[in-house]
Parts: structure tokens; sequence; C-alpha cells
């Protein structure tokens, strides 16, 4: 069998295609396994993994710890509002003082971008990237992808539009990588306050109208507006967002074609996309949730074989 070309998960950035095709093909297995009456494998019944969370997450959270216990491993949970990061404890002792306890990987996230990678230096265990602030979040872009693999037979060649606050997203960041290095082309669109200024570097297109933007695409992935990291205004209000760059049924209904239509989560239900777009046939959202358990499984599987 082949392996990983990294011993950690801190970005996409960091993967090769061959790596993500390793992992998608290993989430076939694992996707076939949890739609089974037994959910459970026992390949990591002698790996201890802590999900260390020093900021809110409610599906990312639940798809790890899930992820772990259907394969067999050993989970401890550590939140750092109830922790003593509080009491000023610097991120190295409180990931030390977890590692005396002899813990295999870590799943981290974290409100400073790097923390992933600064940890890696200087831990001896397998790292996995479950968000670092506004940087990357390395395993949602592969659930992405990979649902858009299931939908639309490939990503190769499709036109995929990430839509919204693209400013403060570490989902957008980590899905631009995924999909260039698939083979997609990428366009962003968004208020152009929301849109970072140096983005055309990364060679993919700016679109401001989501009219355009939505007829140019197969796939919309859908971003919501990040209220709790913005510190100033980026646009007059909410309804005017909605009204100039949220989703409804007409709108779609109106295209000559059918497109796909993704969101990480959590939805603000009426603000990015309509009610009725969320649950309409074009969403694939709930699948992306059901990919998320068998692409974490893949990816901690594939780590924990490298451990030595």
């Amino acid at each position: 069998m082949s392996e990983l070309s990294v011993n950690h998960l801190l970005g996409i950035k960091y993967l090769t295609k061959q790596d993500i095709q390793l992992i998608f093909e290993t989430a076939d297995h694992f996707k076939e396994v949890i739609n089974r009456p037994i959910k459970k494998v026992p390949s990591l019944r002698d790996i201890t993994i802590a999900n260390l969370f020093f900021e809110n997450s409610t599906r990312t959270k639940l798809s790890f710890e899930l992820a772990e216990k259907r394969l067999s491993a050993d989970v401890i949970n550590f939140s750092a509002s109830q922790s003593s990061v509080k009491k000023g404890e610097t991120l190295i002792d409180t990931v030390n003082n977890i590692l005396s306890m002899k813990v295999d990987m870590v799943v981290m996230r974290h409100p400073n971008p790097g923390a992933g990678i600064f940890l890696s230096k200087h831990i001896n265990a397998s790292i996995i990237n479950a968000g670092d602030g506004a940087h990357e979040h390395p395993t949602q872009a592969l659930l992405d992808s990979y649902s858009i693999r299931e939908k639309l037979g490939t990503v190769k060649g499709k036109n995929v539009v990430i839509v919204g606050d693209v400013l403060h997203s570490r989902v957008a960041l980590s899905n631009i990588f995924a999909l260039q290095l698939q083979g997609a082309k990428v366009m962003v669109c968004g208020p152009k306050t929301l849109i970072p200024k140096y983005i055309d570097k990364l060679g993919i297109k700016v679109e401001t109208n989501l009219r355009k933007a939505l007829e140019w695409c197969d796939v919309a992935n859908m971003l919501r507006v990040q209220n709790e990291r913005m510190d100033i205004s980026y646009f007059p209000s909410t309804r005017e967002y909605a009204q100039q760059f949220g989703v409804t049924k007409e709108l779609l209904n109106s295209l000559d074609k059918e497109i796909t239509i993704m969101h990480p989560g959590p939805i603000n239900r009426g603000v990015e996309i309509t009610s009725d777009v969320a649950d309409s046939d074009q969403a694939i959202i709930l699948d992306q949730v059901e990919n998320g358990v068998a692409i974490r499984m893949a990816v901690i599987y594939l780590l924990a074989s490298k451990i030595k």
C-alpha cells in the first residue's frame, strides 16, 4: 500500500496530488464501513488521539471524534474554555502535559494561524490541523473536493466558485489549494471588502456579480459571513448582503443549468442561502457532513500508519 508524503496534516499546501488521491481512495473504503450495520473497524486499537480545541467547534469536533471512535482509537478531548489556558498556560506546556500522558496524535483547532506548524516543530506526535485562525482547514477542503468527486464524477476541469466572506475564511484558502491541485478552475465572489487584497496572486478569478459567477460555475461553495472575526463593518447590513450575495431558489431556477450548492456549515439561513436552497436536491450539504467522517477516518488512518 502507498503512503502519504507527509507526517502531519498541517495544510493542503503541503500535500501532493497523489496524497489527495490516496486519501480519497482510503475514504471510499471507510465510507462503505460507516454504512454497515456495525460501523467500527479495529484499525487503531493501540493509538491514542487528543482533540485540542482552543476555539469553538461543533461539526468538526464531532466529526473527528466519531472518525476516531469508528477506527477504535482511544480518544481524549480537551476544550480550552474549561482549561488551564485560561490561567495563562502556554500552548507548548498544555500540549506537553497532554503528551506526557502518551498520546500518539493531536487534532488541533486554534485561533492563531500557523499554530499547528509551530507545534509540529516542538512535539513528537502526529498533528492534524482542524483549523488555524483564518489560515487553513485542510480536512474541510478534502471533504469538499471528495463530495464534488462523488456528485460530478471528477474535480478536474470543473468550475468552482467560492462565494462570500473569503477574507476571514480558512475554508476558502484550503479549498483553493485543493481544487487547483486537482485541476479545477476556481473563482471567488463576494463584496470587495471581503475579498483578500492579494488573491489574484493565487491565479484565480474574482467576480463581484453573483449572477455572473453562478452562470460560470458547476459548483458554488457558499461561505458563512463570520461576524465573530469582524472588528469593523465590511458591508452595510446583513439584509443588503443577502440581497446581493445570497442564493435563492428563484435565482437558481433562472440559470440555464443545474449547479451544485455546497456549504461548510454552520448555515445562516436567509443570509448566504435561503432555506429552500439549503433543503433542495441541488444542495449536497448533508453529504458533505457524512463524507467528513470518512475523510477524517482516512486521514487519521494514513497518518497513524506512519507512526513508528
